[in-house]
Protein backbone atom coordinates (compact mmCIF):
# COMPACT_ATOMS: atom_id res chain seq x y z
CA UNK A 1 0.00 0.00 0.00
CA UNK A 2 1.14 3.56 -0.67
CA UNK A 3 2.53 5.16 2.49
CA UNK A 4 1.10 8.40 3.88
CA UNK A 5 4.06 10.68 2.99
CA UNK A 6 3.86 9.50 -0.63
CA UNK A 7 0.10 10.00 -0.67
CA UNK A 8 0.50 13.50 0.76
CA UNK A 9 3.08 14.41 -1.88
CA UNK A 10 0.91 13.01 -4.64
CA UNK A 11 -2.08 14.87 -3.21
CA UNK A 12 -0.23 18.18 -3.45
CA UNK A 13 0.77 17.44 -7.03
CA UNK A 14 -2.80 16.41 -7.87
CA UNK A 15 -4.20 19.57 -6.27
CA UNK A 16 -1.85 21.77 -8.29
CA UNK A 17 -2.73 19.95 -11.51
CA UNK A 18 -6.47 19.93 -10.82
CA UNK A 19 -6.60 23.65 -10.01
CA UNK A 20 -4.81 24.52 -13.26
CA UNK A 21 -7.48 25.37 -15.85
CA UNK A 22 -7.49 22.82 -18.63
CA UNK A 23 -9.75 21.14 -21.20
CA UNK A 24 -11.65 19.04 -18.65
CA UNK A 25 -12.41 22.03 -16.43
CA UNK A 26 -13.51 24.07 -19.45
CA UNK A 27 -15.80 21.30 -20.64
CA UNK A 28 -17.36 20.79 -17.21
CA UNK A 29 -17.87 24.52 -16.68
CA UNK A 30 -19.45 25.12 -20.08
CA UNK A 31 -21.75 22.12 -19.71
CA UNK A 32 -22.83 23.23 -16.22
CA UNK A 33 -23.58 26.74 -17.49
CA UNK A 34 -25.57 25.52 -20.48
CA UNK A 35 -27.34 22.42 -19.15
CA UNK A 36 -27.26 22.62 -15.37
CA UNK A 37 -25.22 21.32 -12.47
CA UNK A 38 -26.59 17.76 -12.77
CA UNK A 39 -25.19 17.62 -16.30
CA UNK A 40 -21.90 19.03 -15.04
CA UNK A 41 -21.57 16.42 -12.30
CA UNK A 42 -22.56 13.63 -14.72
CA UNK A 43 -19.87 14.77 -17.16
CA UNK A 44 -17.34 14.93 -14.33
CA UNK A 45 -18.30 11.40 -13.24
CA UNK A 46 -17.69 10.16 -16.77
CA UNK A 47 -14.31 11.88 -16.93
CA UNK A 48 -13.31 10.40 -13.58
CA UNK A 49 -14.41 6.92 -14.67
CA UNK A 50 -12.15 7.42 -17.67
CA UNK A 51 -9.30 8.26 -15.31
CA UNK A 52 -9.76 4.88 -13.64
CA UNK A 53 -9.66 3.21 -17.04
CA UNK A 54 -6.40 4.97 -17.94
CA UNK A 55 -4.99 4.04 -14.52
CA UNK A 56 -5.82 0.37 -15.11
CA UNK A 57 -4.28 0.57 -18.58
CA UNK A 58 -1.11 2.03 -17.07
CA UNK A 59 -1.08 -0.67 -14.39
CA UNK A 60 -1.21 -3.44 -16.98
CA UNK A 61 1.15 -1.74 -19.44
CA UNK A 62 -1.48 -1.02 -22.10
CA UNK A 63 -0.71 2.72 -22.13
CA UNK A 64 2.82 1.95 -23.33
CA UNK A 65 1.24 0.91 -26.62
CA UNK A 66 1.02 4.59 -27.55
CA UNK A 67 4.77 4.94 -27.07
CA UNK A 68 5.62 1.78 -29.00
CA UNK A 69 3.11 2.08 -31.85
CA UNK A 70 2.75 5.70 -33.05
CA UNK A 71 -0.14 4.78 -35.36
CA UNK A 72 -2.19 3.59 -32.39
CA UNK A 73 -1.77 6.99 -30.75
CA UNK A 74 -2.75 8.79 -33.96
CA UNK A 75 -5.78 6.55 -34.50
CA UNK A 76 -7.16 7.25 -31.02
CA UNK A 77 -6.35 10.96 -31.36
CA UNK A 78 -8.23 11.24 -34.67
CA UNK A 79 -11.18 9.27 -33.32
CA UNK A 80 -11.34 11.58 -30.33
CA UNK A 81 -11.23 14.69 -32.51
CA UNK A 82 -14.01 13.34 -34.74
CA UNK A 83 -16.16 12.51 -31.71
CA UNK A 84 -15.70 16.00 -30.25
CA UNK A 85 -16.63 17.59 -33.58
CA UNK A 86 -19.78 15.46 -33.62
CA UNK A 87 -20.65 16.69 -30.11
CA UNK A 88 -20.03 20.30 -31.20
CA UNK A 89 -22.36 19.92 -34.18
CA UNK A 90 -25.00 18.16 -32.11
CA UNK A 91 -24.86 20.83 -29.38
CA UNK A 92 -25.27 23.77 -31.77
CA UNK A 93 -27.96 22.02 -33.81
CA UNK A 94 -30.15 21.26 -30.79
CA UNK A 95 -32.09 24.48 -31.25
CA UNK A 96 -35.27 23.16 -29.68
CA UNK A 97 -33.64 22.68 -26.28
CA UNK A 98 -34.48 25.22 -23.62
CA UNK A 99 -31.15 25.69 -21.95
CA UNK A 100 -32.09 26.70 -18.47
CA UNK A 101 -30.20 25.09 -15.60
CA UNK A 102 -33.34 23.21 -14.49
CA UNK A 103 -35.01 22.49 -17.82
CA UNK A 104 -31.75 21.56 -19.51
CA UNK A 105 -31.12 18.58 -17.29
CA UNK A 106 -34.72 17.41 -17.76
CA UNK A 107 -34.17 17.29 -21.52
CA UNK A 108 -30.76 15.66 -21.48
CA UNK A 109 -30.35 12.13 -20.14
CA UNK A 110 -27.80 12.10 -17.35
CA UNK A 111 -26.52 8.79 -18.69
CA UNK A 112 -25.73 10.48 -22.00
CA UNK A 113 -23.71 13.16 -20.22
CA UNK A 114 -21.80 10.47 -18.33
CA UNK A 115 -21.01 8.54 -21.51
CA UNK A 116 -19.89 11.68 -23.31
CA UNK A 117 -17.54 12.57 -20.45
CA UNK A 118 -16.21 9.01 -20.38
CA UNK A 119 -15.62 8.81 -24.14
CA UNK A 120 -14.06 12.27 -24.25
CA UNK A 121 -11.57 11.14 -21.63
CA UNK A 122 -10.92 7.69 -23.11
CA UNK A 123 -10.37 9.07 -26.61
CA UNK A 124 -7.72 11.48 -25.36
CA UNK A 125 -4.40 9.59 -25.66
CA UNK A 126 -2.62 12.45 -23.87
CA UNK A 127 -4.48 11.45 -20.72
CA UNK A 128 -3.08 7.93 -21.03
CA UNK A 129 0.44 9.28 -21.40
CA UNK A 130 -0.10 11.69 -18.49
CA UNK A 131 -1.10 8.84 -16.17
CA UNK A 132 1.77 6.71 -17.45
CA UNK A 133 4.25 9.52 -16.77
CA UNK A 134 2.97 10.72 -13.38
CA UNK A 135 1.70 7.73 -11.46
CA UNK A 136 4.81 5.48 -11.57
CA UNK A 137 6.78 8.23 -9.79
CA UNK A 138 4.68 7.57 -6.66
CA UNK A 139 4.48 3.78 -6.91
CA UNK A 140 6.65 1.63 -4.62
CA UNK A 141 6.90 -1.94 -6.02
CA UNK A 142 8.16 -3.23 -2.69
CA UNK A 143 5.00 -1.96 -0.96
CA UNK A 144 2.67 -4.45 -2.61
CA UNK A 145 0.44 -4.67 -5.67
CA UNK A 146 1.39 -2.02 -8.23
CA UNK A 147 -2.09 -2.11 -9.76
CA UNK A 148 -3.70 -1.47 -6.36
CA UNK A 149 -1.34 1.43 -5.66
CA UNK A 150 -2.15 3.01 -9.02
CA UNK A 151 -5.89 2.70 -8.32
CA UNK A 152 -5.38 4.34 -4.92
CA UNK A 153 -3.56 7.23 -6.61
CA UNK A 154 -6.36 7.52 -9.16
CA UNK A 155 -8.87 7.68 -6.31
CA UNK A 156 -6.93 10.48 -4.63
CA UNK A 157 -6.76 12.38 -7.93
CA UNK A 158 -10.50 11.95 -8.50
CA UNK A 159 -11.39 12.95 -4.93
CA UNK A 160 -9.43 16.18 -5.24
CA UNK A 161 -10.91 16.73 -8.68
CA UNK A 162 -14.42 16.30 -7.28
CA UNK A 163 -13.84 19.09 -4.76
CA UNK A 164 -12.18 21.51 -7.19
CA UNK A 165 -14.43 20.84 -10.17
CA UNK A 166 -17.48 20.67 -7.92
CA UNK A 167 -16.87 24.32 -7.03
CA UNK A 168 -16.45 25.10 -10.74
CA UNK A 169 -19.72 23.36 -11.55
CA UNK A 170 -21.68 25.31 -8.91
CA UNK A 171 -20.16 28.62 -10.01
CA UNK A 172 -20.77 27.95 -13.70
CA UNK A 173 -24.33 26.86 -12.97
CA UNK A 174 -25.03 30.14 -11.22
CA UNK A 175 -23.65 32.02 -14.21
CA UNK A 176 -25.85 29.96 -16.52
CA UNK A 177 -28.90 30.97 -14.50
CA UNK A 178 -28.10 34.62 -15.15
CA UNK A 179 -27.96 34.10 -18.92
CA UNK A 180 -31.08 31.92 -18.92
CA UNK A 181 -33.27 34.96 -18.28
CA UNK A 182 -31.66 37.27 -20.82
CA UNK A 183 -33.82 36.66 -23.88
CA UNK A 184 -31.61 36.28 -26.94
CA UNK A 185 -28.60 35.63 -24.71
CA UNK A 186 -30.13 32.48 -23.25
CA UNK A 187 -28.56 30.36 -26.02
CA UNK A 188 -25.11 31.82 -25.43
CA UNK A 189 -24.02 29.03 -23.01
CA UNK A 190 -25.13 26.47 -25.61
CA UNK A 191 -23.00 28.09 -28.32
CA UNK A 192 -20.12 28.32 -25.89
CA UNK A 193 -20.37 24.59 -25.16
CA UNK A 194 -20.34 23.87 -28.88
CA UNK A 195 -17.28 26.08 -29.28
CA UNK A 196 -15.56 24.24 -26.43
CA UNK A 197 -16.17 20.88 -28.13
CA UNK A 198 -14.86 22.25 -31.43
CA UNK A 199 -11.81 23.80 -29.75
CA UNK A 200 -10.99 20.56 -27.95
CA UNK A 201 -11.32 18.69 -31.24
CA UNK A 202 -8.89 21.06 -32.96
CA UNK A 203 -6.48 20.84 -30.05
CA UNK A 204 -6.55 17.05 -30.12
CA UNK A 205 -6.32 16.82 -33.93
CA UNK A 206 -3.31 19.09 -34.31
CA UNK A 207 -1.50 18.35 -31.06
CA UNK A 208 1.51 16.08 -30.89
CA UNK A 209 2.61 13.80 -28.07
CA UNK A 210 5.19 16.33 -26.88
Amino acid sequence: MVDLPTLALFGLAALALTMTPGPDMLLIASRSASQGKAAGFATLAGIQAGTYCHALAAAFGLSQLFLIVPHAYDAVRCAGAAYLLYLAWKTVRSGAVTLTPEGGTARHAIGTMFRQGLLTNLLNPKMALFVLALFPQFVQPEAGSVALQILVLATVLNAIGLVVNGAVILGANRLGRIFSGQGRLRRLPQYFLGAVFAGLAARLAFDSRH
